[in-house]
């Protein structure tokens, strides 16, 4: 579908636009100019800022009109999200819990007013007037920033420290909804020790620079890919280098994901006890093994629980297990198997996601092929999750939201006994530099005094890592001395 803006200012505009439309429509595309679904603006912000709006669309008009006391941009585009929100939830019929906001970070927001000292009713009223964003969410948002400090009490002062991030792009095979770096372990087998040669020496030279200017390092996470895809020898390797570089003495949490039930086995476990690492992820997605075979994940059920109950036999006594809610020929009835099955097991943490229609991934490019549960049927299942978390003591402890995600939802982690992921709180809420180390790894460079953001990206693919893994860590480390040392600011 084509929505026509009639607005030439606007046009730096039109994918804010886009992204409010695809809220509630499939395959957007918005232009500047006119045509039979027509959008216009009147924008006046002399002394404050106020926006009346109009939509035609299939043959019907709608208007709507906004009011913002300030007259910034962000006042601007705030005014024009809500006009837009509230023309497109009486076409449709379709409300947005989640209001304008696109963004991924909801409860940064949260946050950032808490730490102004504001009570929850007070940020209810400022988020829900600059966002629309329903009780319900904003009570939930509640909840896990309250979590969150009670997780990390010194959330808010760590920004002199950071996390670190190993990335091992290396999977047994790869899942159609899947974007992240991930090469076949079978195909790539040769090319792991040319690819540990630069991991071992990208972690030697941040390790150093950390320790030599008392950069303390909050927690280390191992994702991919999969890193249990390698050998257990090349494992103990990479991880006899980390203690070695890493000043280990302030490092609150090390995570090991073992996502794939197929890559885990006594000696890899055996390796992660010799460490003391006893928090992976074995990721089921679901339990239903017609699902796994549609998504390209080559473990059965029966391997999940097999390898759940070994890696218990090895004392991993922190373990977490992601769901995915939507994904192709699932409904109600197979998430509801799905949770049944978890409480059998009862991880310490459980990563509820729902199903997002990446742009790069296989099940994007081939959608007929891989049917999905219409838009009720996706609210049902995840008011499931939500329920089972309740009810056995789970409570959410971090939240995110990715574009083009099924119902507009999010994707919530829940936890019991307090076995957090800090990793995963420290990593959302942005408020320290994330490292990122390995193939296809994203440095988040977050400058602790002024907040500013800059994000630096190792190459995706083994080969291009393996020709230039000496310039992005000479890069990195200068960008480190910048942020720490020096008088620049990252922009």
């Amino acid at each position: 579908m084509k929505i026509y803006v009639d607005h030439p200012e606007l046009e730096p505009q039109l994918l804010f636009i886009k992204n409010i439309f695809n809220l509630y429509f499939e395959d957007v595309f918005v232009l500047n100019g006119k045509g039979d679904n027509q959008l216009t603006f009147n924008i006046m912000n002399d002394t404050m800022t106020h926006v009346k709006a109009c939509l035609t669309i299939a043959g019907q008009s709608y208007q709507s009109e906004a009011v913002r006391p300030e007259t910034d941009k962000k006042s601007v585009k705030q005014a024009i999200a809500k006009t837009l929100v509230n023309m497109l939830t009486e076409h449709t019929g379709i409300t947005q819990s989640w209001g304008t906001l696109t963004g991924i970070r909801p409860t940064k927001l949260y946050h950032r007013l808490y730490r102004q000292g504001l009570s929850h009713e007070a940020i209810c009223e400022k988020l829900a007037a600059d966002y629309l964003i329903s009780r319900e969410k904003l009570d939930l948002m509640r909840d896990i920033v309250r979590i969150q400090n009670e997780a990390i009490p010194d959330l808010y002062d760590l920004k002199r420290e950071v996390s670190v991030y190993i990335g091992i792009p290396f999977c047994p095979t790869k899942c159609a909804y899947c974007t992240f770096p991930a090469y076949s372990i079978l195909v790539h087998k040769n090319d792991v020790p040319e690819f540990l040669v630069g991991l071992l020496h990208e972690i030697k030279e941040t390790g150093e620079w950390l320790k030599k200017n008392d950069v303390k390092v909050t927690s280390i996470y191992f994702g991919g890919g999969t890193p249990t895809s390698i050998t257990p020898e090349d494992l103990k390797l990479l991880l006899d280098e980390c203690y070695r570089s890493f000043d280990m003495t302030a490092v609150r949490e090390v995570t090991v994901e073992a996502g794939r039930p197929d890559t885990i086995d006594p000696a890899t476990l055996d390796v992660l006890n010799d460490f003391h690492i006893d928090r992976i992820s074995i990721n089921p997605q679901s339990f239903t093994d017609e699902t796994l075979k549609a998504i390209g994940r080559h473990h059965s059920v029966a391997e999940t629980v097999e390898k759940f109950k070994l890696a218990r036999e090895h004392q991993m006594n922190n373990i977490n297990m992601d769901l995915i809610i939507g994904l192709p020929n699932e409904d109600r009835t197979h998430v509801q198997h799905s949770l049944a099955e978890v409480a059998r097991l009862r991880p310490e943490s459980i990563t509820v996601h729902t199903l997002s229609f990446k742009r790069a991934s296989e099940m994007t490019r081939n959608k007929a092929k891989y049917p999905v549960a219409d838009r009720d049927e996706i609210m049902t299942m995840m008011g499931l999750t939500k329920t089972y978390a309740r009810d056995h003591g789970y409570v959410p402890y971090y939240l995110y939201r990715q574009k083009n995600i099924l119902g507009n939802l999010e994707n919530i982690g829940y936890a019991i006994d307090k076995e957090y992921s800090l990793y995963n709180i420290l990593i959302m809420e942005e408020v320290q530099t994330i490292l990122g180390i390995g193939c296809g790894a994203s440095s988040k460079l977050i400058h602790p005094e002024t907040g500013k953001i800059e994000n630096y990206l190792n190459p995706k693919d083994p080969k291009s890592y393996n020709k230039s893994y000496k310039h992005y860590t000479t890069e990195k480390i200068r960008k480190l001395e910048l942020l720490y040392n020096g008088t620049a600011v990252v922009e």
